[in-house]
């Protein structure tokens, strides 16, 4: 029987279908990279000297790139930490049985996923000090809203993991007398991180990203700095900078992922290892029973 339940498996006819269409579509995208290649260099974008900017230190863009690589790893780094901790803190509030907590929680919840990113900065940026009172640094400022945009984005990733999780492991556990705290925190929540561990990343990454938007605040983040040295050196050299700046970015993140992917391999099998072990416990002390029935038999 076929594993797929959504759709049939692929005929001779059906995949050779589609060997030729992706055979059509790479030869499609070839020509548009080759076609592109032929213009830059056409207009002098390939010339050598262009590209000795990024990786010639007399100039200091290597240097320049490194320190703002850094700041933005800062801002990404504290803005992941309290936006997971306080993404799980309001899913444990929307999962709540009160509705005086659950209420309150969702409003805001659902108030900061609808306010797009770069409104959000602007507002903190431009209107905290007159109408808040606030006089935040633009590290801050840049962190507080990704913070308060992806801490709900996290809540629902955290709240749709632990609703995934089958009732029947919530219900044992309060047969035994535990409190929803205690079965939320100790039982389902274990459980949940390695579902919910891939769409976790994917929104990590995505806040690495949004750093980006720390340019309109003139925060001296990746893309701050790279548009900082093209004014410096002239025009000719945004290509390569903005290139630059783009293949850091795509360095990290493909880090990050093969991390994250790492430690959900790990995580999954320590999850078959201990398992294993409660099947093989569970065996033993049936087998026992077995043997101390028998003697009083």
């Amino acid at each position: 029987m076929s594993a797929s339940v959504l759709f049939d498996d692929l005929g001779p006819r059906g995949r050779r279908n589609v060997r030729i269409g992706s055979g059509v579509g790479g030869l499609f995208v070839l020509g548009l990279i080759v076609l592109g290649l032929q213009r830059m260099a056409a207009n002098g974008q390939l010339e050598a000297d262009r590209w000795a900017i990024v990786f010639d230190p007399r100039t200091g863009v290597p240097q320049s790139l490194g320190r703002a690589l850094i700041v933005t790893l800062q801002a990404a780094g504290a803005a992941m930490l309290f936006a997971t901790l306080l993404g799980a803190i309001l899913a444990f509030g929307r999962l709540s049985d009160h509705a005086a907590l659950r209420v309150p929680v969702s409003v805001v919840v659902e108030f900061f996923r609808a306010i797009p990113l770069v409104i959000l900065i602007l507002f903190l940026f431009l209107g905290a000090r007159p109408v808040l009172g606030l006089d935040l640094p633009r590290f801050w400022t840049l962190v507080l809203g990704l913070v308060l945009y992806n801490m709900a984005v996290l809540c629902e990733i955290i709240r749709a993991g632990i609703l995934s999780i089958d009732r029947g492991q919530s219900e044992a556990a309060y047969a035994l007398g535990m409190r929803k705290s205690q079965v939320l925190v100790s039982i389902l929540l274990p459980q949940a991180v390695r579902r919910m561990l891939p769409a976790l990343v994917s929104q990590l990454v995505v806040l690495l990203k949004d750093t980006s938007l720390g340019f309109i605040i003139a925060y001296p983040e990746l893309l701050q700095q790279a548009r900082n040295i093209i004014n410096f050196f002239g025009s000719q050299y945004s290509l390569q900078l903005y290139v630059a700046a783009a293949g850091i970015y795509i360095i990290v993140n493909f880090l990050l992922s093969t991390i994250a992917h790492q430690l959900e391999k790990r995580v999954n099998r320590s999850g078959r290892i201990a398992a294993g072990a409660t099947v093989i416990a569970g065996a033993n002390e049936d087998q026992t029973l077995a043997a101390v029935a028998r003697d009083n038999g």
